[in-house]
């Protein structure tokens, strides 16, 4: 072997004749660079929107996914309800979140459907991608591919069941911020902890963040909107005193799935209590079992979705259902979406899938 050959050697090989070199070991360079995110180096994605036409949002509805009976997605009915919050005022919609079963989706499923929505009604509302995952790793690669395919903001929940220290959630958080405008989603009540002020405060600085859901209450919301943080109210219950008592933003709404024009009333027509009033028995309907459940079997019985349930939700039962009848004709079929006549539905005619 000639001396030039064991020159280029990497581990020291010892020759007769030769030197011993002693190989140095360097870190690869492109796993160091922070914030390396190859889909989100196109300017033209980038800088698509800014945090700032996501703060200025006051109604953003989290939109229903319907299915079709065989438990693919039904584009043609999903593609009348966005139209129907178009028509109605609402000016974001996030897609994939709780409501939208973003939990029973497949990422492919999930990236789908919010291109497929860009690409419908990018240029009528904004679109919110619910890509938060509780691994970091995820909610990088779906947050990348939700940009790529061109939502306008991200939204983020903090990693629920493997809850992790105050320090690693700004470090998940911080993972994905970089990439675009960003709603972190605070419910502690699904995720089983808190994300604090500090934590928030700390992700600030970041110019992408573009707000708070904010579900613990409006103590917690006029804290940041003291504060200078843009906050949307996580409850639909407390929107209409956060909006306009507690200086928030406007809200993050499942109601307005069904009753769009008077969320935009409460949100934007001023304070409003009887409105409110008005309202709230609906509101406590929809939440006496976790959402979407009430919202799925709501929207079945106004005929605007297919009666069909991915599992582990079922229908609200036949009392309930009778329930939301009355509760139609109180605030009037006119506030709500759809054509039909609200119908009670029999159990017969509803669909449980646990494979699609």
């Amino acid at each position: 072997m000639s001396s030039s050959v064991i020159g280029r050697c990497h581990f020291g090989v010892e020759a007769a004749g030769t030197k011993r070199r002693t190989a140095v070991w360097r870190s690869p360079r492109a796993a160091v660079i922070p914030s390396f995110h190859l889909p989100m180096r196109s300017y033209e994605v980038k800088n698509r929107t800014f945090a700032e036409d996501i703060k200025a949002l006051r109604l953003i509805t989290a939109i229903k996914t319907p299915y079709l009976p065989d438990g693919r997605f039904d584009l043609e009915a999903y593609d009348a309800l966005v139209n129907l919050q178009i028509e109605n005022g609402a000016e974001g919609v996030i897609v994939g979140g709780t409501t939208g079963e973003g939990q029973l989706m497949s990422w492919d499923e999930h990236i789908m459907l919010i291109g497929h929505t860009v690409n419908c009604f990018g240029g009528s509302i904004k679109v919110i991608g619910n890509t938060g995952s509780n691994s970091t790793r995820e909610a990088i690669h779906a947050t990348e591919q939700g940009f790529a395919v061109g939502m306008h903001a991200a939204l983020h929940i903090n990693p629920y069941y493997g809850k992790t220290s105050i320090e690693g959630m700004i470090s998940h958080f911080e993972s994905v911020l970089p990439m675009g405008p960003t709603i972190i989603y605070n419910v502690p009540s699904r995720t089983g902890q808190d994300i604090p002020p500090r934590v928030i405060q700390t992700l600030a600085e970041s110019p992408n963040l573009a707000g708070v859901k904010e579900c613990v209450g409006n103590d917690r919301v006029k804290q940041y909107t003291s504060n200078g943080l843009v906050v949307w109210s996580g409850n639909d219950d407390e929107c209409h005193d956060s909006r306009w008592d507690h200086g928030a933003a406007g809200v993050i709404s499942v109601t307005s799935n069904l009753v769009p024009g008077l969320m935009r009333e409460l949100m934007f027509g001023g304070k409003n209590p009887a409105l409110n009033s008005k309202v709230m028995p609906l509101v406590e309907w929809l939440f006496h079992e976790p959402n979407p459940i009430a919202l799925n079997t709501a929207l079945a019985q106004l005929g605007v979705v297919r009666p069909v349930f991915r599992l582990p939700y079922v229908p609200l039962t036949r009392a309930k259902r009778e329930v939301f009848v009355k509760i139609v004709k109180e605030i009037g079929r006119e506030n709500f979406i759809g054509e039909r006549d609200v119908q009670v539905l029999d159990d017969d005619d509803f669909v449980l899938l646990g494979r699609y």
